[in-house]
């Protein structure tokens, strides 16, 4: 059964805690425009267009799947800026106290998985049940800092959980 790799958008290819002056290396600047959002400011995030190579090679047999509030966003907005193609998409709806781990249990049902994300501690019981429903099952949640985005350790990480 072909794993899954997981991947979450704010945090991990948009690190957003980082401070104004201190961009990660390889990071661009890109304004989105969102429904909702400010026409006079818009949503500004910063990707670094690497990663989508990276993402790629990264995953090999693994199906690279968006788990990310931005759901079907992802592939028209954030994709086209990374050099990912269109990825299937987890659909979260409104996530509630139980946060993402629902529906991604659902989405991966008993396939193994490699999840990045910025949030898993934000949600511990959650992420407590979320585990315990998949014991035996490979399941990594890997934590990505906010304020670096993926790193080069990130990716080592995630080739060592595929071997």
């Amino acid at each position: 059964m072909r794993p899954l790799l997981l991947l979450d958008i704010d945090g991990p290819l948009n690190p957003f805690a980082a401070k104004a002056d201190a961009k990660p290396p390889g990071y661009l600047e890109h304004k989105f425009r969102l429904a909702g959002w400010s026409r006079r400011h818009p949503l500004r995030m910063w990707l670094n267009p690497a990663h989508g190579r990276s993402l790629l090679q990264a995953a090999g047999p693994a199906e690279l799947v968006w788990a990310t509030t931005w759901e079907h966003k992802a592939n028209t907005m954030v994709a086209p800026a990374i050099g990912l193609p269109s990825l299937p998409v987890i659909q979260f709806g409104e996530t509630g106290p139980a946060w993402k781990f629902p529906a991604v249990a659902t989405y991966a049902q008993h396939r193994p998985l490699i999840w990045l994300d910025d949030d898993f501690a934000m949600y511990p019981s959650a992420r407590d049940e979320f585990l315990a429903t998949r014991a035996g099952l490979p399941t990594s949640l890997i934590p990505i800092n906010p304020r670096t985005g993926l790193t080069d350790a990130d990716f080592t990480e995630i080739r060592k959980h595929l071997t």
